[in-house]
C-alpha cells in the first residue's frame, strides 16, 4: 500500500516538474476551432433561413437555387462533424451560447478548464459571409 502511495507521488511530482505545476492553457488553434464551430452553426441558420425564403419565393428558379444552398449546407455539416470529433480528441466542450444585442456569448470547456468569449455580431457577419464565399467559391 505505501509503495503504490509512493509511486502515486513521485508521478505527481513529476508531472508537477514538467509543466511547472500550472494548469494546461488553451491554445491559439483550439480557441480558433471553437470560433469556427460557432460561426459555422451561424451559417447553417443563415443556410436554413435562405432556404425556406427560396422555397416560398417566386424567383424563376427556385429549385437550383436551393440546390445550391444544399449543396453548400452538406459541406458546412461536414465541416461541422469533422470539428466535433476533433473536440472529442481535444477534450472541448461548448456548452452554451446566449445571444445578446451586441453579440453571442460563448461558454466552453477545454480539457476541464472553461473558457468563454464573446463575438460582435458585426463580426459574425462578416466571418459568415467570408466562410460562405469560401463554400460557394470553391468545388
Amino acid at each position: 500500500m505505501a509503495a503504490k502511495e509512493m509511486e502515486w507521488r513521485a508521478a505527481v511530482q513529476k508531472s508537477e516538474s514538467s509543466d511547472g505545476g500550472k494548469p494546461p492553457i488553451q491554445t491559439e488553434e483550439e480557441l480558433a476551432l471553437v470560433k469556427r464551430y460557432v460561426v459555422l452553426g451561424i451559417v447553417m441558420r443563415i443556410l436554413d433561413h435562405d432556404i425556406r425564403v427560396i422555397g416560398q419565393s417566386t424567383i424563376k428558379l427556385p429549385r437550383f437555387y436551393e440546390s445550391m444552398l444544399r449543396g453548400v449546407q452538406d459541406r458546412v455539416l461536414l465541416d461541422l462533424a469533422a470539428l466535433r470529433k476533433s473536440f472529442r480528441e481535444l477534450g472541448i466542450r461548448v456548452y452554451e451560447e446566449n445571444r445578446e444585442t451586441g453579440g453571442l456569448h460563448t461558454k466552453y470547456r477545454c480539457r476541464g478548464y472553461h473558457h468563454r468569449f464573446f463575438m460582435l455580431w458585426g463580426f459574425i457577419k462578416a466571418e459568415s459571409e467570408r466562410l460562405l464565399k469560401q463554400y460557394l467559391s470553391s468545388p
